[in-house]
């Protein structure tokens, strides 16, 4: 399929001189039903890496899907500023179908890495619905994500978003474990088990909040890589995420 990268887009006006917050959007040519998936690298909300942005976005073309790249506002950040741009990106992407020529009911979700995926795991349970278009996605892929601020959390992801010394009520209220609810959207997951940085608890502890509420989740737990993969293409074994996601998502989001 042929790809047409867009230019960035900013959707703020006080946004209009500055890189952030703005998507940048990776469409396909003539594949007018297929989901968006918004990417959010991670970078512990201090910096965004980039083999978790474009790379990606190009993968996901590569296999049928449209992309969009977030660039979101990294430390010093209050902690509900950057949630609140991923959100009313999720809103941008919706109100943009028809324009990008696409079916206008495109299914959206989003994709995230490391803090990224706190971010991605945040704003899948935590949306707006009030307006005409909901920020909720159809569904979430989180890859090695930080999940909880409690115990097993990534400190540095935990004091760009909330601060040196937060307080307890910030520390439950930013815990995805905690957040998990009967609307919220399908999960894909996956960490490695000896992860130094973001230990695979997070991941294990959001997958038994999804089973509680009775969320349709699958989750995969692979016995070897350091944190940051990525797409994983140098790791012979782990790199076979990146098959099982697409087969989830072929399975569960394209045909339903």
């Amino acid at each position: 399929m042929k790809i047409i990268e867009q230019n960035t887009v900013n959707w703020e006006e006080s946004a209009l001189h500055t890189d952030v917050p703005s998507i940048t959007p990776y469409l396909l040519e003539n594949a007018l039903h297929a989901p968006i998936i918004l990417v959010i690298p991670g970078g512990g909300y201090g910096h965004r890496a980039y083999h978790e942005g474009e790379p990606v976005a190009k993968w996901l073309n590569e296999n049928g899907f449209h992309a969009c790249v977030l660039r979101y506002k990294t430390a010093p950040i209050s902690e509900q500023e950057t949630i609140t741009q991923a959100q009313q990106a999720i809103v941008f992407i919706k109100q943009k179908r028809a324009e990008w020529n696409l079916h206008g009911e495109n299914k959206v979700g989003v994709l995230g890495f490391s803090a990224g995926g706190h971010l991605a795991a945040t704003i899948s349970n935590r949306f707006i619905t009030e307006r005409e278009v909901s920020s909720r996605p159809d569904f979430h892929i989180l890859c090695y994500p930080v999940i909880t601020m409690r115990e097993f959390t990534h400190e540095g992801s935990k004091t760009n978003l909330l601060g040196e010394k937060p307080e307890q009520r910030l520390v439950d209220y930013y815990s995805c474990e905690e957040m998990v609810h009967k609307d919220t959207p399908p999960a894909f997951i996956w960490s490695t088990a000896n992860d130094q940085a973001v230990p695979s608890f997070n991941s294990l502890q959001y997958a038994v909040a999804l089973q509680t509420d009775q969320i349709p989740y699958e989750l995969h737990i692979y016995q070897d890589g350091r944190h940051g993969l990525g797409l994983a293409d140098d790791h012979p074994y782990t790199q076979d995420w990146k098959q099982a996601c697409l087969n989830w998502m072929n399975a569960y989001v394209v045909s339903n």
